[in-house]
């Protein structure tokens, strides 16, 4: 997105920009703005409501600092769990979290489960639900469902949780702006590499879906009792129809989406959106996100939104970059979660990482590059009444 372009949406880019010797073209984008604005003042587009948030591991005062430095509305982030063989905080613990948040001026909007995360499935900690293992399955359940609880007794409204076996898949490190890497996927290559299975042996589409279905069918009607939205990541990235590792990526498609909000359909059982994921998803994400989000949102299933750009699609892109140089037009994305009615949160997801650079997601010195840019966006948005 070019200067201009970005300008061009409050009145004075606008007023700038006629003050230049500007094309027909141009004029006329300037023109649509000015009708977009008049459509929202007379009540056609709902106001902005959008949060800046951010998500990163446990809450500390560290943490807490920083994130409060640079004016974050919202955070997603985690208690400290005392028993590390308890799979979910207790109300006391995440008592604590709010009071050390509230110190800081911080909200938190959302909370990272204890379990279900994005590790790769031989990696992980507490497999048994993704690998279908009862009767532990069912205890690690029991303890999603105590999680969801305890965020029930303490006003928390969104919990975040993935249901994944590969994690997040990358191939390559790419040299990106200055002096950052950024990390690519390249479906072809990786699967040159003939990569062994996993832990979990061959899942085909039929028995991930079963997966996905008993633990849906279990924790649903919780969330929906106790009136805590779960959140869950889509499939980062999808994968060939073959399958990778074995593993066939039911949630890494569209339509897999589509399939997945509407079991146990229920206000409170929707997506944490993922732009960037979705975007590598697409095999034209310039052009195809926006319906996609207009299709989520338009039903209310997105309750966290992943603000983050890639080039390239599905099967081959480069992923983590900075949010101003993708194909992705952010200026269009946050105009369509405007007219979609979304109210939550749009956080900074994968900041490129600096040689040297500490791994500490709240710590990495691009993301405040991200929290500027999207404060920037959503400034100008809330300038068109």
């Amino acid at each position: 997105m070019d200067r201009r372009k970005f300008f061009s949406v409050t009145s004075a880019g606008a007023a700038a920009a006629a003050a230049s010797s500007i094309s027909s073209a141009q004029a006329q984008q300037q023109q649509q703005w000015r009708k977009g604005a008049t459509s929202c003042a007379s009540g056609k587009l709902p106001l902005l409501k959008v949060k800046l948030g951010h998500q990163f591991g446990t809450l500390t005062e560290r943490s807490a600092s920083w994130v409060a430095r640079y004016g974050v509305d919202e955070i997603c982030t985690s208690p400290v769990v005392t028993d590390p063989t308890r799979l979910y905080p207790t109300p006391e613990e995440m008592r604590k979290m709010l009071d050390l948040a509230a110190k800081w001026k911080l909200n938190v909007g959302m909370v990272d489960s204890v379990l279900l995360t994005s590790s790769h499935i031989d990696d992980e900690k507490n497999p048994a639900i993704m690998l279908a293992q009862s009767p532990q399955r069912d205890r690690d359940i029991e303890a999603f469902q105590n999680h969801i609880r305890t965020c029930a007794a303490t006003g928390i409204k969104t919990i975040k949780y993935n249901m994944s076996l590969l994690g997040v898949l990358r191939s390559e490190h790419v040299p990106g702006r200055g002096d950052t890497v950024y990390e690519k996927w390249d479906a072809k290559a990786a699967l040159t590499k003939n990569p062994p299975l996993t832990k979990a042996g061959v899942v085909g589409a039929d028995a991930f879906w079963e997966r996905i279905d008993y633990f849906l069918k279990r924790v649903v009607p919780v969330a929906a009792e106790n009136k805590v939205r779960i959140a869950c990541h889509p499939q980062d990235p999808g994968t060939p129809p073959e399958g990778y590792q074995g593993i066939t990526n039911v949630l890494g498609t569209i339509d897999g989406m589509k399939r997945f909000i509407s079991m146990y359909e229920n206000p409170y059982h929707g997506l944490n959106f993922c732009q960037g994921t979705v975007s590598q998803n697409l095999v034209n994400p310039k052009t195809e996100l926006f319906d996609v989000i207009r299709y989520f949102g338009s039903r209310k299933k997105i309750f966290n939104v992943h603000f983050r750009n890639i080039t390239g699609g599905r099967d081959n892109f480069v992923a983590e970059m900075f949010p101003d140089e993708g194909d992705v037009d952010f200026v269009q994305a946050l105009k369509v979660y405007r007219e979609v009615g979304y109210e939550d949160m749009l956080m900074p997801d994968h900041a490129p990482a600096v040689p040297g650079d500490a791994r500490e997601v709240f710590q990495r010195e691009n993301f405040p590059f991200a929290f500027g840019y999207i404060r920037g966006l959503m400034q100008a948005e809330r300038s068109i009444t």
